[in-house]
């Protein structure tokens, strides 16, 4: 990234100092990427999906939108080798609720290693691509981390020999994620997977609105039309029952403006969200 890159990338994300590699301006970033950029299906549902080569995953950043890990992730390794961590790329897998944990490669994983003042060296799991977890890089060793009202562990992984996995909160939307301890050069082979995420009709994502992020006190989620807010307290959800207050939601809460939308194509993805929600109320009876 050229140095001009960098300042609208930060700027982006409401950073606006350039540091030397540490802890502390890491945690920073991590911090700022994943409360300003949230993780989003919204170009998938549209039929419009970004291409996660790393170029045009920063270009989608410094344009002001988002995607989902493979966009995240890769941009923000980019900024973060650009600002001169030691980052390297990991295969790794996320686990949904009633399915086993394995390393499917359809999650781009980071980790970034730091030498302290005593000349020790140290591996993070870095993840601004996961929606709601963690909201700070966390060691690479066992043990439990709170974060806000979300508690995490991190486990030797059972599915992958020297890997390691990072368990969710129990009250959250996945188990979990194992990664593979090799180290990528390149991110090639997770092209296929998101081919099949991003066109498939099998994918999970294809007609699934779902934009997440993180901040201090927990986490938010738009799943369609249900806005379900995270905190200390637990869990509240709202029914957003109007285009309007849809947009201001994604817009204030998700920084989610659609700036590539036009008019047209705003109402069109709110009538066929609005749809979708409709179906899925006669189905389940309303909201839980």
């Amino acid at each position: 990234m050229t140095r001009s890159e960098i300042k609208a990338y930060l700027r982006r994300i409401g950073v606006g100092e350039i540091r030397p590699p540490s802890l502390e301006f890491l945690a920073e970033l991590h911090r700022a990427h994943v409360s300003a950029v949230s993780w989003q299906t919204v170009d998938i549902v549209a039929g419009r999906p970004a291409p996660i080569d790393l170029d045009a995953s920063v270009r989608l950043m410094l344009s002001g939108r988002s995607g989902y890990c493979f966009h995240l992730n890769g941009a923000f390794s980019v900024l973060l080798r650009s600002l001169g961590f030691r980052v390297s790329w990991h295969r790794a897998g996320v686990q949904p609720p009633g399915q086993a944990p394995g390393i499917s490669g359809f999650h781009l994983g980071l980790t970034v290693g730091l030498t302290d003042e005593q000349g020790r060296q140290q591996r993070y799991i870095v993840d601004v691509g996961l929606g709601d977890m963690p909201f700070e890089p966390i060691p690479l060793q066992v043990g439990t981390y709170e974060q806000g009202p979300l508690r995490y562990q991190v486990e030797r992984s059972g599915v992958a020999e020297g890997g390691w996995r990072l368990v969710h909160d129990p009250s959250a939307s996945f188990v979990g994620v194992d990664f593979a301890p090799e180290a990528l050069e390149d991110i090639e082979e997770f092209k296929p997977r998101h081919a099949f995420y991003s066109r498939s009709p099998e994918s999970p994502w294809h007609r699934l609105f779902l934009v997440r992020n993180r901040h201090s006190g927990g986490s938010d989620e738009l799943r369609g039309c249900v806005w379900s807010r995270r905190d200390a307290d637990g869990i509240e959800k709202i029914e957003i029952r109007s285009k309007s207050q849809w947009l201001e939601v994604l817009g204030d809460v998700f920084q989610e403006h659609l700036v590539s939308y036009s008019r047209l194509e705003r109402d069109e993805l709110w009538k066929s969200v609005w749809k979708r929600h409709e179906e899925w109320k006669r189905e389940r009876g309303g909201i839980e």
